[in-house]
């Protein structure tokens, strides 16, 4: 046990240091032209980014061409585990390099910047959401160890940080190593993660709680995680990511 907890705590130190020298190497680096910004997001490239603006899927938050209609094509014919969500950005080409240099490339920096736009677009609503905690959407060991980080979870913390709001990165987990989902259909999806999440903690007894991740797509992991939160006590589940599918 004391073996186990030493290289805990190593690890935790190598990537605080790490952290430090990312913040050293990439100081206020804009994620979308790499230019050092004091604003995180550069003027010229926040103009150009494609915000998420009405009207938008009342439930998950994607895009829809028609005002008149308050769901997209997938929320209007399946029902959800979650309450809503929402995203800032829409995922098309400008906004998928930045945030896969985030996800895959150690530009763990970038999560602040996102972090902060997330606040800036959704802080009033999380607010009205009333949360109580958040939690970000957990990798499994094994995709952990490889890529070193959680790109959920550094999000998760900056919003918390930035709300001063509690954030629980331990109780839910994932406890199998699904497939790639990027490379599935929605039935494929679905099926991919049965049973993919497992919660840990006490209960969350009727609490509100706020899923962080980086992109929503089908929404299949986002529904996943907040039946298992549902199931654990939660009496809302709500989610919020950095950028996410077009509906229709």
């Amino acid at each position: 046990m004391r073996i186990r907890a030493l290289i805990s705590k190593t690890i935790s130190n190598i990537t605080v240091f790490t952290d430090k020298i990312m913040v050293f190497l990439f100081p206020n680096t804009c994620p979308f032209c790499g230019k050092v910004s004091e604003a995180g997001i550069c003027g010229a490239c926040r103009a150009k980014l494609p915000y998420v603006r009405n009207p938008y899927c009342m439930r998950c938050g994607k895009p829809i061409r028609r005002e008149e209609e308050e769901y997209c094509y997938d929320c209007s014919r399946h029902s959800h585990y979650y309450e809503s969500g929402r995203a800032v950005w829409q995922h098309v080409s400008v906004v998928r390099p930045a945030i896969y240099q985030f996800k895959y490339h150690n530009r763990r920096i970038y999560g602040c910047a996102f972090a902060r736009e997330m606040v800036r677009a959704y802080g009033r609503t999380i607010r009205k959401w009333q949360i109580a905690i958040i939690i970000p959407i957990p990798l499994s060991k094994s995709r952990r160890r490889k890529r070193g980080y959680n790109q959920a979870e550094i999000l998760a913390k900056e919003i918390g940080r930035l709300m001063d709001i509690p954030v629980d990165t331990e109780s839910l987990i994932r406890n199998k190593n699904t497939i790639p989902q990027k490379v599935m259909d929605a039935r494929g999806r679905r099926k991919n993660l049965q049973h993919a999440f497992a919660w840990k903690g006490m209960k969350l007894q009727g609490v509100n709680v706020l899923l962080i991740d980086d992109i929503y797509t089908t929404g299949s992991t986002i529904d996943v995680a907040a039946k298992t939160v549902r199931l654990a006590g939660a009496e809302k589940v709500h989610f919020l990511t950095v950028s996410i599918g077009q509906g229709t």
